[in-house]
C-alpha cells in the first residue's frame, strides 16, 4: 500500500489515474443510459436493443485497428483532452436534442462518434503512462490503473443502474456529458515529460495517410493474422473457442438485458447491480485458475468451463424465470462470473505460446475482428429469435449448446488420450 500510496504522489500520474477512473465510471453510466433509452422508447424490444448497442461495439473493429497509429503521431495529453472534450459536446446533444426526435437513428450516429472517439483515447492513455512515471515504477503505474479501471468500470454499472433508474435516461446521458468534462480538467493538468507534436495544417496529409493504412498496412495485417490464425492446430483451436465464447455472448447479451427488465420489472437498476456482481464473478474466478488451474492443462481447462457455463446459465434463467429473487439472481451471476473467467484467461496464455513475438500483434488484431463479427452476429440472429419465441428459450438454447460441446469434446479428448 505504501508503494501505490508513493506512486501516487506523482502528480501527473495522479491526474490520469483520477482522470481515467471517472471516464471509465462515465463510459458505464453512458452505457446504461442507452439501455435505459430503448427501454423508454421501446420496452421488451430486443431487437432495437440490438441495433443501438451494436454501434457502441463496431468501432471496436472498424476504429480501433487504426487508432493506434495515429495515437504515436499525436500529442497523447491532447488526444485524451479533444477526445474528452468531444464526447462530452456530443453526448449533451442527446438529451438537449436528440430525443426529441422520433427516429433513432441521429442517435444510432452520436453514439457510433462517441464510441469510435474512445477508441483513440484508451491507446492514448496506456500510451502516456511511461512518460509520466519513472521506469522502476512502470509496472506498479499500470497495475494500478487496470485494477482501479475495473472497478470503476464495475460500479459504473451498479451505481449507474440505480441513477439512471431513479432520474430516467435524460439525467444518464447530462452525468454521462459531465464525466467526460471532469475527466478532460484533470487530463489538462497533466504536463508530460515528452510531447509529440502534431500540427493542425497537416490535418489533410493525415487524412490521406489514414485512408492509405486502411487500404494497406491494416488490411494486409489482418490477412496475414487470420493467414497465421488458420495455419496451427493451437491456434485453430483457441479461435474456434472464442468464436464459440463470443458468439454466445453475443447471443445472450441483448436477450438476457431484457430478460432482466422484463422479470425484475426494472429499466436499470437491477441489471447495473447483476453487471456489477457478474464483474466480481470474473475477478475471483481469475484469482482462483491463478492460484489453483496451473496443474490442469489448458485444453482441458477451457472445454470444463464452457460446460460449467452452459450449466449456470441454464440454471439461472430456469430459476429466476420461476422465482424472480434479485439476491438469487445475484449469487448465479457471481456464479457464472467465476466459471466463464479461465476461458478467456486460457486462450490468452494459448495465443502467447502459439504465436511468435513478430506475429502476436497481428493476431491479437485478427481475433479481435473474428470475435466480434460472431458477437454481433449471434446478437442479432437471437434478438430476432427472441421476439418470436421467447427470452428464456434462446437462452436456455445457448446453454445447452456451451453444456454439449464441452462434454463431447472432454470425451473425445479423453478417448484420443487413451
Amino acid at each position: 500500500m505504501s508503494k501505490f500510496t508513493e506512486i501516487l504522489k506523482n502528480k501527473n500520474f495522479l491526474f490520469i489515474w483520477i482522470g481515467q477512473i471517472i471516464s471509465q465510471w462515465g463510459y458505464r453510466l453512458g452505457h446504461v443510459a442507452v439501455i435505459a433509452f430503448v427501454y423508454e422508447r421501446n420496452p421488451g424490444s430486443a431487437m432495437e436493443m440490438a441495433k443501438i448497442l451494436s454501434f457502441t461495439i463496431l468501432p471496436v473493429f472498424l476504429i480501433g485497428p487504426v487508432a493506434g497509429v495515429y495515437v504515436d503521431r499525436w500529442d497523447r495529453r491532447h488526444t485524451m483532452f479533444i477526445s474528452d472534450v468531444m464526447n462530452a459536446l456530443l453526448v449533451l446533444t442527446i438529451p438537449l436534442y436528440l430525443m426529441q426526435f422520433d427516429s433513432n437513428i441521429p442517435f444510432y450516429i452520436v453514439i457510433f462518434l462517441v464510441f469510435s472517439i474512445g477508441r483513440f483515447f484508451v491507446p492514448a492513455k496506456l500510451a502516456i503512462i511511461p512518460d509520466l512515471v519513472k521506469e522502476k515504477d512502470l509496472l506498479l503505474a499500470n497495475s494500478l490503473v487496470n485494477i482501479t479501471g475495473m472497478i470503476a468500470a464495475i460500479l459504473g454499472f451498479g451505481l449507474g443502474g440505480i441513477l439512471v433508474e431513479w432520474w430516467k435516461a435524460k439525467s444518464g446521458f447530462y452525468l454521462d456529458a459531465a464525466s467526460f468534462l471532469v475527466s478532460a480538467v484533470f487530463i489538462f493538468l497533466i504536463k508530460p515529460k515528452k510531447s509529440v507534436s502534431f500540427n493542425p495544417k497537416d490535418i489533410a496529409v493525415e487524412s490521406k495517410r489514414f485512408v492509405k493504412d486502411i487500404g494497406k498496412s491494416v488490411i494486409q495485417e489482418l490477412k496475414d493474422g487470420i493467414s497465421y490464425i488458420f495455419k496451427f492446430k493451437d491456434m485453430r483451436f483457441t479461435t474456434g473457442i472464442l468464436f464459440l465464447l463470443w458468439s454466445a455472448l453475443g447471443s445472450v447479451y441483448v436477450v438476457f438485458i431484457v430478460f432482466i427488465q422484463q422479470t425484475m420489472q426494472s429499466a436499470t437498476k437491477d441489471l447495473g447491480l447483476l453487471i456489477m456482481f457478474l464483474g466480481a464473478g470474473l475477478f475471483l474466478g481469475t484469482l482462483i485458475y491463478g492460484r489453483l488451474g496451473q496443474k490442469i492443462p489448458y485444453e482441458k481447462a477451457i472445454l470444463v468451463c464452457l460446460s460449467l457455463s452452459g450449466l449456470v446459465l441454464i440454471l439461472f434463467v430456469l430459476l429466476i424465470s420461476s422465482f424472480p429473487s434479485f439476491y438469487l439472481a445475484c449469487a448465479l451471476v457471481i456464479l457464472l462470473g467465476m466459471v466463464i473467467s479461465p476461458i478467456t484467461n486460457v486462450a490468452n496464455t494459448l495465443v502467447h505460446e502459439a504465436s511468435t513475438k513478430e506475429m502476436r500483434g497481428k493476431v491479437f488484431s485478427s481475433l479481435e475482428v473474428v470475435i466480434h463479427f460472431a458477437f454481433l452476429l449471434f446478437m442479432f440472429i437471437s434478438s430476432f429469435l427472441s421476439e418470436r419465441i421467447g427470452a428464456v428459450p434462446v437462452m436456455v438454447g445457448v446453454g445447452i449448446i456451451l453444456t454439449m460441446f464441452g462434454f463431447v469434446s472432454i470425451i473425445r479428448m479423453i478417448s484420443l488420450n487413451k
